[in-house]
C-alpha cells in the first residue's frame, strides 16, 4: 500500500507568464464572494480581475491573492467587456441561459475573459449581449445553482485544465 505525508503549503509552481484569463465580475453583493474569487484567481495565476460597483476585498479571505492578483474596480461591466473584445478577448459569461454550453464539454480561447454574475441575479440583458459564448455547470440536483465565487472556482480550473501553461510558453 503507497504511503502518504501530508504537505503542508507546497511550494507554488511557476509559470512562465501570466495565464491570458480575465476574470470580470458583475457588481457583487458579498464582498466574501469577490474575496473568493480573488483568492482562487491567485492560486491557478490569474493575474487580472475586474470588479463593478462598491468592490471590496478581504485579506483575510483573499490571502495572498490579494496581493498577487490585481483588481480593477469599475462602476459598470460593459464598457469594460467593449474594452477587453477590443484587446482580443473572447467573452465567455458563466450563467444558465439560452444556448449555454455545458462546461463538460466547453472549449475555452486562451485569450478569455470569463464574466460571473451577480449572486441573485446572474448577468444582466446588457450584458449578456456582449458575450461571444455561455458556458454553463450542469445541475443534478437541487438548488438549481452554486454560489458564485464555487461557479467561478470551477469554470476557472477548467480554463487551466485545457491551458496549464500560457500559449507559446512551456509548462
Amino acid at each position: 500500500m503507497p504511503q502518504f505525508e501530508h504537505i503542508r503549503h507546497r511550494p507554488p509552481e511557476q509559470l512562465a507568464a501570466p495565464r491570458e484569463l480575465v476574470v470580470a465580475c458583475a457588481a457583487m453583493r458579498s464582498h466574501v464572494n469577490l474575496s473568493h474569487i480573488v483568492r482562487t484567481c491567485g492560486c491557478f495565476g490569474i493575474a487580472r480581475v475586474v470588479a463593478c460597483g462598491a468592490a471590496g476585498v478581504h485579506g483575510r479571505i483573499a490571502r495572498d491573492g490579494a496581493e498577487s492578483v490585481e483588481v480593477a474596480v469599475h462602476r459598470s461591466l460593459p464598457p469594460v467587456l467593449d474594452r477587453l473584445r477590443a484587446e482580443g478577448y473572447e467573452l465567455v459569461g458563466l450563467e444558465q441561459a439560452t444556448r449555454s454550453e455545458s462546461l463538460f464539454t466547453f472549449s475555452f480561447a486562451a485569450r478569455t475573459v470569463l464574466v460571473i454574475g451577480n449572486e441573485r441575479t446572474g448577468l444582466e440583458q446588457q450584458e449578456l449581449d456582449r458575450l461571444d459564448r455561455v458556458a454553463e455547470i450542469p445541475m443534478a440536483g437541487l438548488p438549481h445553482s452554486l454560489n458564485a465565487a464555487t461557479s467561478a472556482a470551477i469554470a476557472v480550473y477548467e480554463y487551466c485544465r485545457q491551458w496549464p501553461a500560457p500559449p507559446g510558453t512551456q509548462a
